[in-house]
């Protein structure tokens, strides 16, 4: 898994189960990005300007944990695995609908793949933290500070 060599001082074996956790997240959390951008591009309603803008901040700030969660993986000496076909084969999120969709539909959509990658990136910074890395798991409390920030500003369109 560790492809580089790297003077941070945490285990190889730890670094490379790191890693493959910020590849997996990464994957999860591309996914989310492109189904933002397809409820963004699609999206249908009463409501339209509006949900079209929040979801493109949406996406914006997901784009900002992809490169985040990319840097660090590569920072411990491994490959940021993100391409579109590469998230798309891992992701564990369920695919957004294709068509458009009115936009009720679209935010419990997305409340839905935000609940799912906001309770892994929970998960993430537990599995990280008991693996000794500290500074990767801060940044997944950061992301994960942010998607439940983002899942409050969904939802509160279904209260």
């Amino acid at each position: 898994m560790s492809a580089y060599a790297t003077k941070i001082d945490i285990p190889a074996a730890t670094r490379d189960k790191v890693i493959a956790l910020l590849n997996q997240q990464l994957a999860d959390t591309f996914d989310l990005f492109s189904q933002i951008k397809q409820a963004h591009w699609n999206v249908k309603g009463m409501h339209f300007i509006a949900l079209h803008e929040l979801f493109d901040k949406l996406a914006e700030e997901t784009e900002d944990y992809i490169d985040d969660m990319a840097e660090r993986a590569t920072a411990l000496g491994g490959v940021a695995i993100g391409t579109a076909r590469a998230a798309a084969k891992v992701s564990r999120l369920p695919e957004f609908p294709l068509d458009g969709v009115p936009g009720k539909a679209a935010v419990e959509a997305l409340v839905e793949r935000y609940g799912i990658l906001a309770s892994s990136t929970r998960k993430a910074i537990e599995t990280s933290g008991s693996l000794g890395d500290a500074d990767t798991s801060d940044l997944f409390t950061g992301i994960s500070r942010g998607l439940d920030k983002s899942l409050w500003f969904l939802e509160a369109h279904l209260q």
